[in-house]
């Protein structure tokens, strides 16, 4: 398995948004619950993670098309621009993880 944090990305850009008065007690009282790693973490585009993942990114399409829906978590910031956080890309591997021994 990649180790998603040595993977190579090109720099995406800076999040911008807005600055929040809120406390994280207050922001969880409000139920606007968003990880810190969240917004500051690594984002890959759909070739990156199809290069991670020795997929074709068509096939990375195909799963968000799906219905159900398919794959890893994703953001949809354009018509043309999806992008997936490197932590919910581990948890779904690691969701997906089958250990022989357990298993047996």
């Amino acid at each position: 398995m990649t180790d998603l944090s040595l993977a190579p990305t090109r720099p995406i850009g800076v999040l911008r948004h807005r600055k929040d008065p809120m406390s994280s007690q207050e922001s969880a009282k409000s139920g606007r619950n968003v990880s810190p790693d969240l917004v500051t973490g690594k984002w890959l585009t759909t070739d990156e993670l199809a290069g991670i993942l020795s997929v074709d990114p068509s096939t990375l399409r195909r799963w968000r098309t799906a219905r159900p829906l398919q794959g890893p978590p994703f953001v949809p910031v354009s018509d043309r621009v999806t992008l997936y956080s490197a932590i919910d890309v581990e948890r779904w591997l690691r969701s997906r993880r089958v250990d022989p021994e357990q298993a047996a």
